[in-house]
């Protein structure tokens, strides 16, 4: 049980409104001032990039918070680090019970996205896969090819009635076991 206490593990933390930059800034320097590296492992915003269009017409690549007002950190909780973090300027608090934070799920980390890396990806040419997030979630397919240094794959999925190959992140797909897979006679 000690074990589980000292590895790091995803926490949300609630911020006030616009403060969510300033609050990774805090805690980056707080981590850096008090050599909590080994305590605090990572803080992350996610965000997307959209495409916006201006009222002249120009289109502008523009990067969008997910979720305002929430920053995500990975830490090894302990009451000093909650004193420190829910004390950092803008920080209203761990999303929890009471203040106190739960640990995020790996489904919920997957996705989030906040593991750029995955560390038990088994995947082989010709596994059947369900893509889990992104703009293609839902869809399921065939791997065709795999790129393990950027952790991609070459997926083959029926869009609109054709055949299309699609490239899709390690971390948007799992794996589908063939038990748990019907295929409806004459779609083979």
């Amino acid at each position: 049980m000690a074990n589980l206490d000292t590895e790091p593990k995803w926490y949300i933390l609630h911020t006030y409104s616009g403060y969510e930059s300033m609050v990774k800034e805090s805690l980056l320097r707080l981590i850096e001032n008090n050599n909590l590296s080994d305590s605090i492992v990572d803080v992350k915003i996610p965000t997307e990039q959209t495409i916006e269009e201006k009222a002249n017409g120009k289109k502008k690549v523009v990067e969008r918070k997910l979720l305002p007002c929430y920053v995500f950190i990975k830490m090894v909780y302990s009451n000093q680090l909650w004193y420190l973090v829910t004390n950092t300027r803008g920080v209203t608090g761990f999303c929890g019970p009471q203040g106190r934070p739960i640990p995020m799920k790996e489904d919920e980390i997957r996705k989030m996205r906040l593991e750029e890396r995955v560390a038990d990806a088994d995947f082989q040419v010709g596994d059947r896969v369900s893509i889990d997030n992104g703009p293609l979630e839902g869809f399921i397919g065939v791997i065709r090819e795999l790129n393990e240094s950027a952790q991609r794959a070459r997926v083959n999925i029926v869009m609109f009635g054709r055949e299309q190959d699609v490239e899709v992140e390690y971390i948007q797909m799992q794996k589908i076991s063939e038990t748990a897979v019907e295929i409806p006679a004459g779609e083979e």
